[in-house]
């Protein structure tokens, strides 16, 4: 593999991620770059509460695997879910790489944003533009305007897919 460097040369990187499958190889291509990072699981996209849960507990038993810190924002699924849901309406048939999903992402990446910022992380990235379904270009783009109002973040927008990564995902 070849070694990752971080912008700005920083080796302390909040990663959101989505789900165990997507994360998977960002995960193993940090560790093998031996940035320091940690994931932070924030989707309030995600339902059934089924699905959310098993998306959640295999990234959890992932992480735990190799000794990664997983921020659980549990705690705030209820009251952001309904609040997803009444962003999201009108859009229901908007198709993938949409409306949606810009508006989708631009919700989960402002709170990653200022979750880095007041936790002393100079860089945050998503795991979410490994996969071929998405819109890398969208998923920058949400990234890059959550990180633009703190002058001590920056968003990372590596392309994931490069060199088999979203193979091997």
């Amino acid at each position: 593999r070849p070694v990752l460097v971080p912008p700005g040369g920083h080796k302390k990187v909040l990663l959101h991620s989505c789900c165990a499958p997507c994360s998977g190889e960002v995960m193993e291509a940090m560790l093998a770059s031996g940035i320091d990072y940690t994931i932070y699981f924030y989707n309030p996209n995600i339902h059934p509460l089924k699905e959310y849960m098993l998306r959640k507990e295999e990234n959890m038993r992932f992480a735990d695997k190799f000794g990664i810190p997983f921020i659980d924002k549990d705690d705030d699924y209820e009251n952001d879910r309904k609040e997803w849901f009444a962003k999201a309406k009108g859009m229901e048939f908007e198709p993938e790489r949409g409306i949606r999903c810009t508006m989708c992402f631009d919700m989960r990446f402002e709170k990653a944003a200022q979750y880095a910022h007041e936790n002393g992380f100079p860089v945050f990235t998503s795991s979410l533009g490994i996969s071929r379904w998405k819109d890398m270009k969208q998923i920058n783009g949400c990234g890059h305007r959550a990180a633009e109002p703190y002058d001590d973040l920056v968003y990372w927008d590596f392309n994931w897919r490069k060199g088999g990564g979203s193979a091997r995902m």
